[in-house]
């Protein structure tokens, strides 16, 4: 048997401790390496670079997560140096992480270490980006805001006019905006019915989200309403939030509807628009359901329509298998104020756009539910029809609230017509 002089462990540990450390860095520790510590040298290489950091099973992004968390948890502080300058500017960029990662590295550092730890990388980490020519601006902490939730504001109010909340959250991954979203809840819901979707699409847009009038922390003005006077609203969310230029508008049911009033009335707002689970009318007999639904509030409160609801917003299946889920929304729908519900009402079952919808012109996508009971798939293929150019997107399994029974689904259909507009 032949005499093979390559080191195999050595040369893969070598190989990726300079993925993850840069050439530069390992070619100055090898240059300085001596006489007593040339063992400990070659002892690394092979057992945390080869044994550890060779290892398939986590992605080298995720073992620089495990690293920056560990040696700032434990003060190994001349290690964290190391690694976050490494995850920051070194090594294969294809690994690196990006600023935003490492904050939030810290930021759930301080919760399972110690804030005192934590304080230390973050000044640490703030010397670093200095260093490798980040300009890191200044910004007021009062100022700061939960980027999973986004910064809250209000519309100012005049007379008669109802004030809204509205949330924003700036895109994380670009200096600029690709385009300003604005998110458009159902009755009975609240800007929270937007996260997921919200802080997938803030990767890279400016994301507005609103709580329509009587719903959340909206003003709840005495009703009824109607979509116009909703619509309204809306478009004073787009002035402030903003600053009056198009956007592109993502309605859910109600949310929907509240988009073709909007893209008629106001179509220098709306850039494109997205309809979900939605309609553009509703018959007789659906108008008296809805007077049904009025009457039963009226009378017993929204406790006596909550049930009702979630079985027509989630399907059987999902029922069964996120009880929490569900409840949780049973809860929004009976902790928000009767008088705004009801309000809300009325302007659902005097919607009637259908004969106006050909005067759209912005690039519309219609997303209905295979299974939604409240606006059955047929309601959508009346908007795509009067709508010019508008396509339909229909949702397998998915019932009402589509975007939280399918949220990637849901997600896709719209990354994909955003990214075409």
């Amino acid at each position: 048997m032949s005499f093979d002089p390559y080191d195999h462990d050595l040369e893969r540990g070598m190989r990726n401790r300079r993925a993850i450390l840069g050439d530069a860095w390992v070619d100055k520790s090898v240059a300085n390496a001596h006489s007593f510590n040339a063992e400990f040298q070659n002892f690394i290489t092979r057992y945390a670079w080869h044994e550890v950091w060779g290892r398939p099973g986590l992605d080298a992004k995720t073992r620089r997560v495990i690293v920056l968390a560990i040696t700032a948890a434990l003060a190994r502080w001349e290690e964290f140096e190391l690694h976050c300058k490494a995850a920051l500017g070194g090594g294969d960029p294809a690994t690196r992480l990006t600023p935003d990662e490492v904050k939030e590295v810290l930021i759930q550092t301080a919760i399972y270490a110690g804030v005192p730890a934590a304080n230390t990388a973050v000044s640490l980490a703030s010397k670093i980006l200095r260093e490798l020519g980040h300009e890191l601006a200044l910004s007021p902490a009062t100022e700061a805001y939960h980027p999973g939730t986004g910064r809250s504001a209000r519309t100012e109010a005049q007379p008669g006019q109802a004030s809204i909340h509205y949330t924003v959250r700036e895109p994380r991954d670009r200096d600029t905006p690709r385009e300003t979203i604005v998110l458009s809840h159902a009755l009975g819901c609240d800007v929270s019915m937007w996260d997921s979707l919200a802080n997938t699409l803030a990767a890279e847009h400016r994301v507005i989200c609103f709580d329509h009038r009587g719903h959340g922390q909206s003003d709840s003005p005495p009703g009824p309403y109607t979509m116009a006077g909703l619509a309204e609203d809306a478009a004073r969310v787009i002035e402030a939030a903003a600053e009056g230029r198009p956007v592109i508008w993502i309605g859910l049911s109600m949310g929907g509807m509240v988009g073709q009033e909007l893209a008629l009335a106001r179509p220098q707002l709306i850039k494109a628009l997205v309809i979900a689970n939605s309609t553009s009318g509703y018959d007789d007999a659906a108008r008296a359901m809805w007077q049904q639904r009025i009457a039963t509030i009226e009378k017993s409160g929204l406790d006596a329509i909550a049930d009702g609801a979630m079985q027509r917003w989630f399907s059987e299946p999902f029922r069964a298998a996120n009880p929490a889920t569900v409840a949780r929304w049973r809860r929004r729908v009976v902790a928000t104020d009767p008088r705004g519900y009801l309000g809300a009402c009325h302007a659902v079952m005097n919607l009637a756009t259908t004969d106006r919808l050909p005067k759209i012109t912005a690039p519309t996508l219609v997303i209905a539910g295979e299974v939604d009971p409240g606006t059955p798939v047929a309601m959508s293929e009346t908007i795509v029809r009067n709508v010019p150019g508008a396509k339909l997107a229909v949702l397998p399994g998915a019932s009402h609230l589509s975007v939280l029974e399918q949220p990637q689904a849901f997600a896709r259909a719209v990354q994909t017509f955003v990214d075409a507009v």
